[in-house]
């Protein structure tokens, strides 16, 4: 380990070379460095040095302000440009950071700001200090964990397909990144309630086995990125010298999209940080979109009372998009719930007035997917570039109704954040299988055309993932979904050629593939929500947006499973990431049937209601044909209600509420004690929607009861009499008095 005297003699020499490079830079004036921002971005850039914290909102010019504010720092004096470290989520965002910092003149050559991600820093430093802290001990950077993950997964008994050992590569990634360890990880995942891919302890030995096949012996370790982290942050926990020498050389820290930051993330920048409060964060809980990998808006919400001196600067002016874009922007967020919401900001559009968001329901997805390549094919017509025009959905498997679509009208298109539909593995794997049943000769007179070739081609994906309901793991449902499209592909063909063979889906879906390779020119982007976060474009089509589908499935609960509010309303931030993606252009669409002439079964996304002007042709809620009663209504203004929990409180949402609050708690105690005495969770005897709605409607018999949604037969006979007791007042002082 180097000596105080060795790690002083090196601190010297930094600091004559810092002290060189801020001599040689030119000087920039404060003027310049705020020429051309808005008030609220110049007081984040001449913000003191100290703790500040910027909520920029959408197209707010956050980069451009943070950028800004470090070559304040830097050209005022406050501290030397290699005493900066900025760090961001993704490459692109870093390389661009650098870009604009080289352009203020705080970038290479020289000592300059570090703009990289939290990896990349935490690659770089533990590099460093590594012979100080562990010694020759050698180590190597594991970057491609599934083989590893496979290996431990087979040693654990469980399948090694590639979605079983994706879903546990994300389970371990997530565990990792939350700082939970293997032997937590089952008491953790029933504590927050996630949904783990197969059995928590099964999956917390996967996470364990796969830690110990990381040591290599003799041959050191293998660390991966989650591992730079965490041994970045000891080390400086741990050794005082380190510490020392890293805040030394280290003194002011930024942070972008603070709202993604995890649990283990904030670790390093604690650590990197020490007693200090050299700190700017930036970011919008509003979009926080990834808590499944572990991040946390926690953080970005907390950041005030951990630093109660904090400048806290709020950036509303929306540069990107038209005032009509972010009126609907505001509007989507503006319904959102939880503590989160608490801390919205209401974007104020800066654009000139562009056209309004359309809306547009269609009978099926090919009918969505024809309107939409339509309207694509007007707008490049009027000149607006191909490149600058998305589609997005929630998940990959619905890019390939848009691939037809665009294949049979000529327009380019790529799919960024994920393959191609038919280049799929789970997809091309069923191509396959499908071959090998054709391949065979000993298939029963017929079983391979006409009306039973799609019984064939469903019991040949079986093996393959599809089940009759959509599985747990995120894996596991984009694969299911995958094959779910090519039963229903299946099923459209037979409507136009219903003596279709498998000979014949084979030959057509070959053709299918060839001809929707994506040519290597820019075309219109197709991807899913996620992966358009932190991108523009000067079109945006939001498309399938149903219940189910936006809010996914697995967050809206059924009648065995309450809702995951917390899950829908990051779905509900989904969307508003999608509205902002829009500079002038914004379609919203969904179809009411996956197949052509299919059942009308689906319902419009609940976080369209109050959305759509009465003007427009898709704001009448078009029955679906599965249902045999009339849609309720509101009972406060007669509307038709639109999602669960409208139906369910016999209410609008936005209607006034007449809650009786003194009977909602005798309810809650009521169940309490029933939840107790059963061993079973509350929501198990009635979920809180469905005491709030007993309690706004006061039902006075067994007929008003059942009327209520989530209150059946057996419900009744279990718990009738006790709750119309509690409406009735016969038990509602007892409760309370408890």
């Amino acid at each position: 380990m180097w000596s105080r005297t060795q790690s002083a003699r090196r601190r010297n020499v930094r600091a004559v070379a810092m002290s060189v490079r801020t001599v040689m830079m030119e000087p920039m004036r404060v003027d310049a460095v705020t020429e051309g921002l808005d008030p609220q971005q110049a007081a984040a850039v001449r913000a003191p040095r100290g703790p500040v914290c910027v909520l920029a909102g959408a197209g707010t010019g956050k980069t451009r302000t943070i950028t800004r504010r470090i070559a304040h720092l830097v050209s005022d004096g406050h501290v030397a440009a290699g005493q900066v470290l900025a760090v961001t989520f993704t490459a692109r965002a870093a390389g661009e950071m650098r870009s604009r910092l080289r352009e203020l003149g705080v970038g290479a050559p020289g000592p300059s700001v570090q703009a990289r991600t939290f990896h990349a820093a935490a690659l770089r430093q533990l590099r460093y200090f590594w012979p100080q802290v562990v010694g020759d001990t050698p180590w190597q950077l594991l970057d491609r964990k599934f083989a590893v993950v496979s290996q431990a997964a087979h040693r654990c008994g469980f399948p090694t397909d590639t979605d079983t050992v994706r879903d546990l590569l994300s389970e371990i990634e997530w565990s990792k990144g939350s700082l939970i360890a293997p032997e937590d990880y089952p008491a953790t995942v029933a504590r927050v309630r996630r949904e783990p891919p197969a059995a928590a302890e099964r999956v917390a030995a996967v996470y364990e086995m796969y830690e110990s096949l990381k040591f290599r012996g003799d041959e050191g370790f293998y660390l991966d990125f989650d591992d730079l982290l965490l041994h970045t942050a000891a080390a400086l926990e741990d050794n005082t010298a380190v510490a020392e020498e890293f805040r030394d050389r280290y003194r002011c820290f930024v942070v972008d999209e603070y709202q993604d930051v995890t649990p283990l993330q904030q670790r390093v920048l604690d650590a990197w940080v020490g007693d200090r409060d050299d700190l700017t964060v930036v970011g919008d809980a509003n979009q926080t979109i990834y808590s499944f990998t572990g991040a946390s808006p926690k953080y970005l919400l907390d950041f005030s009372r951990r630093f109660p001196d904090a400048t806290v600067v709020r950036l509303e002016r929306d540069y990107r998009s038209t005032p009509q874009v972010v009126e609907l922007a505001n509007r989507v967020i503006g319904e959102a719930r939880g503590r989160i919401a608490g801390t919205r900001l209401k974007l104020i559009g800066q654009r000139p007035p562009g056209p309004e968001p359309t809306f547009a329901e269609y009978d099926d997805e090919p009918a969505e997917a024809k309107a939409t390549a339509k309207a694509i094919a007007k707008l490049m017509r009027d000149g607006v570039p191909a490149s600058e025009i998305a589609v997005l959905y929630r998940i990959n498997a619905q890019s390939e109704v848009y691939e037809q679509a665009f294949t049979e009208t000529g327009i380019p298109y790529q799919v960024r954040g994920g393959e191609g539909f038919f280049n799929r593995a789970e997809v091309r794997q069923a191509i396959n299988a499908l071959r090998q049943v054709d391949a065979r000769n000993d298939l029963p007179e017929g079983a391979d055309r006409g009306s039973h070739l799609v019984t064939l081609v469903r019991a040949t994906m079986v093996p393959l993932g599809l089940t009759d309901t959509e599985p747990t793991g995120a894996q596991a449902r984009e694969r299911w979904a995958s094959l779910t499209a090519l039963v229903q592909l299946t099923e459209e063909l037979l409507e136009h050629e219903p003596d279709l063979t498998l000979t014949g889906l084979l030959r057509d879906l070959a053709a299918r593939a060839e001809s929707r390779q994506p040519p290597t020119v820019q075309g219109v982007t197709l991807a899913s929500l996620h992966a358009a976060k932190g991108l523009e474009w000067d079109a945006v089509f939001l498309v399938g947006l149903t219940d189910g589908t936006l809010p996914i499935t697995h967050v809206t609960g059924d009648k065995d499973t309450p809702p995951d509010e917390a899950g829908i309303e990051e779905e509900r931030r989904l969307l508003y990431v999608g509205v902002t993606r829009a500079r002038v252009h914004l379609a919203l669409s969904w179809a009411l049937s996956r197949t052509e002439g299919g059942r009308r079964s689906r319902r419009r996304s609940r976080f369209l209601h109050g959305l759509i002007p009465d003007s427009s042709p898709a704001s009448k809620i078009a029955e679906p044909a599965s249902s045999k009663k009339k849609r309720p209504q509101c009972r406060i203004c007669g509307k038709q209600l639109l999602g669960a929990t409208s139906t369910m409180l016999g209410r609008c949402e936005s209607c006034p509420s007449d809650l009786d609050e003194e009977l909602l708690v005798a309810l809650k105690e009521w169940r309490r004690e029933r939840s107790k005495e059963m061993k079973v969770p509350a929501y198990v005897v009635f979920s809180d929607n469905t005491l709030v709605a007993i309690a706004e409607q006061q039902p006075r018999d067994d007929r008003a009861l059942v009327s209520i949604p989530g209150i059946g037969a057996k419900k009744l006979e279990q718990y009738g009499a006790d709750v119309l007791a509690l409406v009735r007042g016969e038990r509602k002082a007892a409760a309370l008095d408890l």
